[in-house]
C-alpha cells in the first residue's frame, strides 16, 4: 500500500496515542444479515487455523474461497516504518484511498478517515507488525463495523490492472503452445565476450540543478567508438547495480555502458522519505531523470577527450537508453515519448484503491504544471525498456512520438507494472521497428541483477507485492535478456546481420524453458489485439 500512495507531499510525523478503548468486537454485515464477532475470537482462528466453534454457522455462509480469504488475510503481517506510513497516509492520494476504505469500514459519525488513519498507525507499531488483528486492536472504537460484500468487492479490485493481465493471459493461451524449433545457432549470445571487465566510478555532479549523479562506466579494452555507448537507468527506490550482470555482460562484448543513480529517486531518497526528511517522488523527478541522462551524456563525452582509459572510446553521436520499471519510462521519454498528463489528472483524482504500484508513482506527475512534455534527446538512437510504465504518462498519444527503434520487456505475473496495462495495450502505438518481450510467468524484480533481490526470499505475499520470481528461479530469463539485449544493440553496428537471429520469434522460443516460456513479436496479432482491446475496454 505504502507504493502505492506514491508520495506527492509530506507532513510531519506526530506520535498518536492509543485509543480509550481498543476495539473487541467485529460487527460484519453480509446483504441484509449482521453478526457480531469477538476479535479474540479471529485471532483463535488466525493462530490455530480453526473456525472457532462460535464462528461455525457464520462460516458455513461463505463459500470456499471467501473462507480462505479470511484466514489468508487474518494471517497476513507487514512489517512498516511507521513514520513513512504516516507520511505517506497524509498525502492527497493517501487520503482519497482512505476515503475508498471508508466503504468496506462505514462510520455515523464521519471520522472514518481518522479513524483508519489512527488504526493503520497504531497497528503497524505493533509489535507483530500491520495485520488485520493489529489494526481492530488499535481502531478507535470500541466496535468496527465490516460491509463484508464490500470488502469482498474492494479485495477484489485491489491491483485491477494485475488480475486483468491474468485473466488475459489464460484468453490467449492457445496461442501460447509451445513450439521448439530446429535450427543450428551461430553463437551462444548469453556467454560473455572475450574481454576483460573493468568499472569505473564518477561523482559526477550537475551544478546547475544541484543534482550529484554517482555513475559506474563498465568498459574493456576492446572497446571503441563503432559501437554505440549504451546509458542505464534504474527503477524508483533503486540503486544503479539494477542490471549490473547485463552491464558486465555488454561491456564483456566490447561496449561502453555508464549505469548511473537518479538522486531524486534512488534507494538513498526512499529511505529518507520514509524517515520523513523529503518526499518519495517529487513531480519534478519526471523531468529530472531525462535531464540526469542528458547531462551523463555530456560528461561522458568530454571524458572521451580527456580521460586516459576512455578516451577515443565513446560513442558520442549514438547513444542507447536502457532502462527498468521507472527508468523504462525514463527511456522512452528520451525516445521521443510525450508526456500527456490531462487525462492522468483526472484518472488520478478518484477510486485509486484499485491501482497498481505502478500507476500510483505515475500519479506523482499531478503535480507537474504542464499537460505536455517533450524530452526527446537526439543524440538517443535506440531504447530498451524493461517493465515500464506507460499507461497514464504518455497518454492517447505520446507513445507514437518515439522516433527510434525500441524494444519493450513485459513479464506476465508482474504485480507492479502490469503487463497488459502498461506494456501491451500501448505496444501497437509505438512506430516501428519495435520488439515486445514477453516473459511468461515472470514478475517484476525477475530482469534484476541478484544481488538486488535476495531481500524478496520468503517476503510475505500480497496482492500487490510479494511472489517474486528470482535468484536461481530467474536464470533463464536473465539469459534472454542478456542475448536480446546484446543482439538489439548489435543492430547499430557493423554486426547487426551477424546478430539479427537473437531478435526473432524463433529463437525466443529456443530460450524458453518449461517454468518461463518467452515471446517475441514486433507487431500483435489481429487475433490478440481484438482480445487486448475487449480488456482493455472492459477495464474503462
Amino acid at each position: 500500500m505504502a507504493s502505492v500512495l506514491g508520495s506527492i507531499s509530506i507532513n510531519p510525523f506526530s506520535d498518536t496515542t492509543s485509543p480509550v478503548k481498543a476495539a473487541e468486537t467485529v460487527v460484519v454485515r453480509k446483504g441484509i444479515l449482521e453478526s457480531s464477532i469477538s476479535v479474540a475470537d479471529l485471532r483463535e482462528l488466525a493462530e490455530t487455523g480453526k473456525v472457532p466453534a462460535r464462528l461455525q454457522a457464520y462460516a458455513n455462509l461463505l463459500s470456499d474461497e471467501q473462507r480462505s480469504k479470511i484466514f489468508r488475510a487474518l494471517q497476513a503481517k507487514i512489517p512498516l516504518n511507521v513514520v513513512g506510513l504516516s507520511n505517506l497516509l497524509n498525502t492527497g492520494i493517501g487520503t482519497a484511498i482512505l476515503t475508498d476504505l471508508t466503504t468496506v469500514i462505514p462510520r455515523r459519525d464521519g471520522g472514518g478517515v481518522e479513524a483508519l488513519r489512527s488504526a493503520l498507525l497504531l497497528g503497524a507499531n505493533a509489535p507483530e507488525g500491520l495485520s488485520v488483528l493489529s489494526f481492530i486492536e488499535s481502531y478507535p472504537s470500541s466496535r468496527v463495523v465490516v460491509d463484508l460484500d464490500r470488502a469482498f468487492t474492494v479485495l477484489g479490485n485491489m491491483n485491477a490492472s494485475f488480475w486483468q493481465t491474468q485473466r488475459f493471459m489464460e484468453a490467449i493461451a492457445p496461442q501460447l503452445a509451445p513450439v521448439k524449433p530446429a535450427f543450428n545457432l551461430p553463437f551462444d549470445p548469453t556467454q560473455p565476450g572475450p574481454n576483460s571487465v573493468q568499472v569505473r566510478a564518477l561523482d559526477l555532479n550537475d551544478s546547475a540543478r544541484n543534482r550529484p549523479i554517482p555513475v559506474d562506466v563498465y568498459w574493456s579494452e576492446a572497446a571503441t567508438a563503432d559501437k554505440p555507448t549504451i546509458v542505464f537507468s534504474h527503477g524508483l527506490g533503486s540503486v544503479r547495480t539494477d542490471l549490473r550482470y547485463l552491464a558486465e555482460h555488454l561491456a564483456s562484448h566490447g561496449y561502453v555502458v555508464a549505469a548511473l543513480e537518479h538522486p531524486g529517486s534512488n534507494e538513498t531518497n526512499t529511505n529518507a522519505a520514509m524517515a520523513g526528511k523529503c518526499p518519495l517522488l517529487a513531480p519534478q523527478e519526471f523531468l529530472d531523470r531525462p535531464k540526469d541522462i542528458s547531462f551523463v551524456l555530456d560528461e561522458l563525452t568530454k571524458l572521451n577527450q580527456t580521460d586516459d582509459n576512455l578516451q577515443g572510446k565513446i560513442a558520442i553521436d549514438r547513444w542507447i537508453i536502457i532502462g527498468y520499471s521507472f527508468g523504462g519510462a525514463t527511456a522512452l521519454s528520451l525516445a521521443g515519448a510525450e508526456l500527456q498528463l490531462s487525462g492522468l489528472k483526472q484518472r488520478c483524482q478518484g477510486d485509486l484503491i484499485g491501482f497498481s504500484l505502478g500507476e500510483g508513482i505515475q500519479c506523482a506527475a499531478v503535480g507537474l504544471p504542464e499537460e505536455r512534455y517533450q524530452l526527446r534527446d537526439a543524440r538517443i538512437k535506440m531504447a530498451i525498456a524493461m517493465n515500464p510504465i506507460t499507461s497514464l504518462l504518455f497518454g492517447e498519444t505520446g507513445l507514437s512520438a518515439i522516433e527510434v527503434p525500441t524494444l519493450i520487456v513485459a513479464s506476465s505475473a508482474d504485480k507492479t507494472t502490469p503487463a497488459l496495462a502498461e506494456q501491451i495495450a500501448g505496444f501497437p502505438k509505438i512506430p516501428s521497428p519495435k520488439w515486445l518481450v514477453g516473459f511468461v510467468g515472470g514478475t517484476h524484480l525477475s530482469v534484476k541483477d541478484p544481488s538486488t533481490t535476495l531481500h524478496q526470499v520468503r517476503r510475505q505475499s500480497t496482492v500487490i507485492t510479494g511472489d517474486e520470481v528470482v535468484g536461481d528461479q530467474a536464470v533463464s530469463i536473465r539469459n534472454y535478456i542478456k542475448a536480446v539485449s546484446l543482439a538489439t544493440v548489435a543492430q547499430l553496428t557493423a554486426e547487426a546481420d551477424k546478430y539479427a537471429v537473437f531478435l526473432t520469434p524463433e529463437y525466443a522460443q529456443f530460450a524458453s524453458t518449461s517454468a518461463i516460456p518467452v515471446r517475441l513479436v514486433t507487431e500483435i496479432s489481429p487475433e490478440i489485439h481484438t482480445v487486448v482491446q475487449t480488456f482493455i475496454q472492459g477495464n474503462k
